[in-house]
């Protein structure tokens, strides 16, 4: 598409995910969840582009560290969840669930997905069909709820789970491969996910990412998105169950697998 967005997914930490972003025709350039300054100020310097924007999606340093040392090298505007203002170094801009980031010529709806967090958004650039999920949504899991309820982080979910087939989902970390072998031991006879799982070990052999994925593939095959399953039910020992406390006892079991 003429005028797309430009997305550079950089590795960070032992498997952090940072996004360059860069927009063609206002050469606005933003990072998401800079983990680290220096890897997506050489990525942008490498591209003669400016760092003009960076969007946090939650608090943990593995998601902000770089927040201070890119504004104080490039003057950029922060933007990040406004009801966790107070630990999101340097924020300027405080977004909240229903609101519209402009970005150059391009938009993003911003979600409230409490879960993983108390404050923690994703951002949807609809026209371009990239979801930044953060630690809400991975391939084939969902965050450890360090700071929300089940209930919270199911209904967060939920407001994501129909975004279109085509969405690309640009998570945190690099986590596909350990998230999928999970997802086998509650939905064994998936065939999507087994499917799944034999490209996942033929990237991960060749050391490429798995990342992005695509809301059809993850509403196929990872099991925080299918507590309506009857096969995942049925092997977690909760047939009939809410979908909550289906998504509940997922998330238990997935904490000490």
């Amino acid at each position: 598409m003429v005028g797309a967005l430009e997305i550079v997914q950089l590795p960070a930490l032992s498997d952090n995910y940072i996004y360059l972003l860069h927009d063609p025709e206002t050469k606005a350039t933003g990072v998401v969840d800079p983990a680290v300054a220096d890897v997506p100020l050489d990525a942008a310097q490498a591209r003669g582009w400016h760092i003009t924007h960076v969007l946090n999606t939650h608090h943990h340093m593995d998601h902000v560290g770089g927040n201070a040392a890119l504004k104080a090298q490039t003057g950029c505007t922060i933007i990040g969840p406004e009801r966790d203002r107070s630990r999101i170094p340097d924020i300027d801009v405080g977004v909240d669930d229903g609101d519209v980031v402009t970005f150059g010529s391009k938009t993003a709806e911003v979600f409230f997905t409490p879960g993983h967090t108390r404050g923690h958004i994703v951002y949807w650039f609809a026209a371009d069909q990239a979801l930044f999920s953060g630690d809400t949504l991975f391939s084939m899991g969902c965050g450890r709820l360090f700071e929300g309820t089940p209930a919270q982080m199911w209904a967060s979910l939920q407001k994501i789970i129909d975004l279109p087939d085509e969405t690309r989902v640009f998570c945190g970390h690099e986590y596909t491969a350990a998230n999928g072998a999970f997802a086998l031991s509650v939905e064994p006879e998936n065939a999507a996910l087994k499917a799944r799982m034999a490209e996942v070990a033929a990237l991960r052999d060749k050391a490429l990412p798995t990342i992005p994925s695509r809301m059809d593939v993850e509403r196929a095959t990872n099991p925080f998105l299918r507590p309506m399953s009857q096969e995942l039910q049925r092997t977690i020992g909760h047939e009939g169950q809410s979908l909550t406390d289906v998504f509940a006892k997922t998330r238990q079991l997935k904490d000490s697998f």
